[in-house]
């Protein structure tokens, strides 16, 4: 009697299939880099003269004549990116991220998930510094989400000029950001928590807004995405800890002419 043929299963076949796209993603171990950088120091970056100047076909090869709505400023290695991308495939997502090695890793990996699907057109990452040349990536009112999740706390006092969230930063945000749009932060610092959250209460164009009133307008996906997609996120998940969410919305004040 004949030997029968061996067949492999949709199953089987769509397994190897997941192990190949997972054997050419990069291994963070490859990019190793300290945790924070200092936002002061003289980096080595290229930045476009205006948000006019920068051809973002580039960074986006699959869209044509559209500009990045979510940008998520220290990103990371990418983890929120990744998570929204496939999620809002008609939106386009950046990261910023100032850590050289970080940055490169990111840029890897998307390319290693677009060479595997057609989920990650839509996301890139730019290395730059956010605290010094925000203005110069993106038009007034051109985003709809700005997301600062976990940002280096500055714990000592004499640093807290370096965080992320301050007076001065916040009229930079309020300019490219358009009404409507969400400021998204997160800590699991609570000193910091509450930092970030007299700022953005002080500032006029800031309205806080309460997470249940955010999932009812339908960004439920997006807030678990600030939740649970970034490193580290999951480390604070893994050792039990706490986490707060602050969100505002950016508002429109009517100029009284007098």
């Amino acid at each position: 009697m004949p030997k029968r043929k061996r067949t492999t299963s949709t199953a089987a076949a769509a397994a190897a299939m997941m192990s190949n796209a997972t054997s050419v993603l990069p291994q963070k171990k490859h990019y190793r880099q300290r945790a924070h950088a200092n936002p002061f120091s003289d980096h080595s970056l290229v930045y476009p003269s205006s948000p006019d100047s920068i051809d973002w076909s580039i960074h986006y090869p699959a869209f044509v004549n559209q500009r990045p709505s979510f940008a998520d400023i220290g990103c990371g290695f990418g983890g929120l990116l990744i998570t929204l991308a496939p999620q809002f495939p008609d939106t386009l997502i950046i990261g910023l991220e100032i850590r050289v090695q970080v940055t490169q890793y990111v840029q890897d990996r998307i390319t290693a998930l677009r060479a595997t699907s057609d989920n990650y057109q839509n996301v890139s990452v730019i290395r730059a510094n956010a605290m010094k040349f925000l203005p110069n990536f993106f038009q007034k009112a051109s985003l709809t989400a700005l997301f600062f999740l976990f940002p280096d706390p500055h714990f000592k006092i004499r640093k807290h000029k370096a965080r992320i969230i301050s007076p001065t930063l916040l009229a930079e945000y309020a300019y490219v950001l358009a009404p409507g749009g969400i400021v998204y932060t997160i800590t699991d610092v609570e000193d910091l928590a509450q930092w970030m959250r007299a700022h953005l209460d002080a500032h006029p164009l800031f309205q806080f807004v309460e997470e249940q009133e955010l999932r009812n307008e339908g960004k439920g996906p997006i807030l678990d995405a600030v939740y649970s997609s970034t490193e580290e996120g999951k480390k604070v998940e893994r050792n039990a800890g706490q986490k707060w969410l602050a969100c505002f919305r950016r508002i429109e004040v009517k100029r009284i002419n007098t």
